[in-house]
């Protein structure tokens, strides 16, 4: 099956040179301009239907960003993307399969910071280096939240708790998912350990704050707009460098306000899978900067309340490489 993908500016060149060599190189300035203009489809065949893998369970940020992105590459593409959940080990399961699909340049997955938390533990046998990076679509601030009648009204109130007893806290993506990081660098400015129980995704660890089986949860805004709106869970802080702009979380103050000096977010994106050619690679990046171009990649970042910092390919490569050395140590303790 083709897939086709617009390429402007090799394009371009090739149509410039070529008009040079017809003898038009006294070309006016508008018949250059209209050939600079010119576009072509050039066509690229993968190796079979697309495969968007979701290393987490449906209903969570990864999930809720997979579908984003497989609409998106529906949308520049024509292409269908089936979206598969392989989830367990924190993520490791998901990502062991993208491993496994080496050379495979249509299989794809909705990364985030796993990819760089699980290899910390040495627990897994791939580095992010082991895929093919492709599109980050922004950055994931975090909410820290309780049910409606808790005792504690700011995240200061619970690390205040967790100094003398016992605060349960549900952690979507193990040892190693944002929010046992969070937690972590928490405990570690704070001096105090909290009881945290692991789940697969923010959608179970809402499930038991809502269960009356932990006290707090760390989620993504995206994942308790509507509990948040509905008055069934109650927002402590931000765990983020700034307040949101967002109406409905305007008023929410950042943990660092509260006298706790935690900020983290959490990269959402995608990447391929290992081994894939140049060629495969160049594809991917184009139908990544097209998504980033549509309207749905915009909704995608508003509805989710994200910061959209986006870096495509290379840029993308060097921003996983910086953070994978800084949250080594942070790994380090919160596996302790």
């Amino acid at each position: 099956m083709k897939y086709s993908t617009t390429i402007t500016r090799s394009v371009s060149v090739t149509a410039v040179a070529l008009l040079a060599l017809a003898g038009c190189a006294t070309a006016t300035e508008e018949e250059t301009a209209d050939v600079v203009a010119t576009t072509v489809q050039e066509s690229f065949e993968l190796s079979g239907p697309i495969t968007m893998i979701v290393p987490f369970g449906a209903g969570g940020g990864s999930d809720i960003a997979g579908r984003a992105i497989a609409r998106g590459i529906e949308e520049a593409t024509g292409a269908t993307v089936t979206v598969e959940n392989r989830t367990g080990g924190g993520g490791a399961v998901g990502y062991s399969f993208l491993l496994g699909a080496s050379g495979k340049d249509n299989y794809l997955l909705a990364s985030e910071t796993a990819m760089l938390a699980l290899p910390a533990t040495g627990q897994v046998a791939f580095t992010w280096e082991d895929f093919t990076p492709i599109m980050k679509l922004g950055d994931d601030f975090t909410i820290m939240i309780a049910s409606p009648d808790s005792p504690y009204e700011t995240c200061k109130d619970v690390a205040d708790a967790a100094a003398t007893e016992r605060v349960v806290a549900a952690t979507s993506g193990g040892a190693t998912g944002l929010d046992s990081i969070v937690l972590t660098l928490v405990e570690q400015d704070q001096g105090v350990k909290f009881d945290k129980v692991p789940v697969e995704s923010g959608d179970e660890a809402l499930a038991l704050l809502l269960g009356g089986t932990v006290d707090i949860a760390i989620n993504n805004p995206g994942e308790i707009l509507g509990q948040l709106e509905a008055g069934a869970v109650k927002a402590l802080c931000v765990l983020g460098s700034d307040r949101y702009e967002y109406p409905l979380l305007a008023d929410i103050p950042t943990a660092t306000e509260q006298g706790v000096n935690v900020s983290f977010a959490q990269f959402r994106g995608w990447i391929a899978a290992p081994g894939i050619s140049q060629e495969a690679i160049d594809y991917w990046v184009e139908i990544g900067r097209q998504y980033a171009e549509s309207a749905g990649y915009a909704k995608y970042l508003e509805d989710n309340v994200m910061q959209a910092n986006l870096l495509l390919g290379a840029e993308f490569d060097a921003y996983l490489a910086k953070q994978a050395k800084d949250l080594a140590a942070v790994i380090a303790a919160a596996i302790e």
